[in-house]
């Protein structure tokens, strides 16, 4: 293991950290905020002195230059994303807003995407303060690692392993020779869709401050809203359509649209992945309707109105909330949950199990049955037309154990803790599939404030492995993962 290497770049990691600062920093100058920015400032100056000190200790070496090898890769990685949201708790913490519990859950949670608050009262919050939470979900959505070798390509040669640590979904494909490039084209057009979403809540009536804070936590799939009562504040049907078309566009693999944009836009039409979530939000929105109007007595407009937003919202991950679906019968609640389980597509800012991975699942089992018929016939799985490898299927069925087991073993965690168990698994599921919101005390209306420290920093750990999808996480703790040895 280079540890000399491994401090070169998290020193450039955290320069970078210090220069996304500076945006919610000028914010607070130029509108003359109590502490003028003073605690941004303060963080700045942290970032520059770590910088420094990991510089001292990667001296001599250039990124650039040297290779990775695999351990790199994901001590890179993980550790990359535990500095980063130490070092973003860090303005909650000098702002005194917050307990240090508090100030980490929500650096965490902002950074992985999954947009639980722990705040209260989100409209006391300053404006930069404000800025720097959606921030913090915009940058976690695409990836810490792939925006920084976007802006700063200085990884050096196989920075493909950093870049498959963080990537989700069960295959790591890149849809350009050189893994810059790749990361590039993933990074415009992520800038792209911001724009374009940012521009159009403008249009839909949104200040520029809500629009640009609703935009980021948008296509970042992340959730974050400048309000208590989120997007129901605005009463909006208009903008709550181009909302769903948004989290829906968020929810579909960025690296889909790298082939779109080079081969032509039939590529989309033509994903199974992508049809097929979007399959599922159709199928989800017609039971769910149904429920209400059955169960509620909805009138038909408003049924479906709120049903296809929060379809949308929640099966993106973004949970962004015009309704509280907590008062909905149990049978729209499971769907919602599934949904949850679910995510979105792999190589989106959405979280959750992945449908690719459930459509391998699905097709691994119908295979297997055809082979337990007849013995003597060779059956392979394909997805978008391709044979899948046995090695991404059993990765999928790995890691399909892995993410359930997670769930169930946080759910327990909390039951223990004081947790009522509907409430726990919903939590549970919520948090590793980097939804935010749950049923009951953290329901659709409500926070991760009522939840016991010891599940609150629970949590943290779930949402890292959600976001960096278990075995990246786990890797760190692995004692061998450190020991010396050769041919790492």
């Amino acid at each position: 293991m280079n540890f000399n290497l491994i401090a070169a770049i998290l020193s450039t990691m955290s320069l970078t950290a210090g220069a996304a600062l500076a945006a919610p920093f000028l914010l607070a100058v130029y509108y003359g905020e109590p502490m003028g920015g003073a605690d941004f400032l303060l963080v700045m100056l942290i970032c520059l002195i770590i910088s420094f000190e990991f510089k001292r200790r990667g001296r001599n070496l250039n990124p650039e230059t040297t290779s990775l090898v695999v351990r790199e890769g994901i001590a890179i990685t993980g550790l990359g994303w535990i500095l980063m949201s130490l070092l973003g708790m860090l303005p909650y913490l000098f702002s005194g807003y917050m307990t240090p519990l508090d100030c980490f859950v929500e650096s965490v949670s902002g950074f992985s995407g999954t947009g639980a608050t722990v705040i209260e009262d989100v409209e006391v919050l300053p404006r930069s303060m404000l800025l720097w939470r959606s921030l913090t979900n915009w940058i976690g959505g695409l990836g810490i690692i792939v925006i920084f070798m976007a802006i700063l390509p200085q990884m050096g040669r196989n920075a493909m392993y950093m870049f498959r640590a963080e990537s989700t979904g069960p295959t790591k494909d890149r849809q350009l020779p050189r893994i810059r490039d790749n990361a590039k084209a993933l990074f415009l057009i992520y800038v792209a869709f911001t724009a374009a979403c940012v521009l159009t809540y403008m249009l839909c009536g949104l200040g520029w401050f809500s629009a640009l804070n609703h935009g980021l936590t948008t296509i970042a799939t992340g959730g974050f809203s400048i309000y208590n009562d989120g997007i129901n504040v605005y009463n909006n049907p208009a903008l709550e359509i181009c909302m769903v078309f948004f989290m829906l566009l968020s929810s579909g693999s960025f690296a889909m649209y790298v082939v779109a944009w080079r081969k032509g836009w039939h590529v989309i039409s033509q994903n199974t992945e992508f049809r097929i979530y979007l399959i599922l939000n159709v199928v989800a929105v017609l039971f769910i309707i149904s429920d209400l109007l059955i169960e509620m007595g909805m009138g038909v407009l408003d049924a479906l109105r709120y049903t296809i937003f929060h379809v949308a919202s929640i099966s993106s991950t973004t949970a962004f909330v015009t309704y509280d679906f907590d008062s909905w019968p149990a049978f729209s609640k499971g769907i919602l949950l599934l949904l949850m389980f679910m995510g979105g597509c792999a190589g989106s800012t959405a979280g959750g199990l992945k449908i690719s991975r459930m459509v391998l699942m699905v097709k691994m089992l119908r295979s297997i049955v055809q082979q337990k018929l007849h013995p003597q016939m060779v059956y392979q799985v394909k997805l978008n037309g391709q044979v899948v490898p046995e090695e991404v299927l059993f990765s999928a069925a790995r890691f399909f154990f892995a993410y359930v087991m997670v769930d169930i073993i946080f759910a327990a965690f909390m039951i223990f803790d004081g947790i009522p168990m509907v409430e726990a698994v919903s939590v549970a599921v919520s948090t590793l599939g980097s939804v935010g919101p749950g049923f009951g005390l953290e329901g659709a209306m409500s926070t991760y404030a009522l939840l016991p420290p010891a599940s609150k920093a629970f949590a943290c750990i779930v949402m890292f492995l959600g976001r960096l999808e278990i075995f990246t996480v786990i890797a760190l703790f692995t004692p061998e993962f450190w020991r010396r040895r050769k041919g790492w």
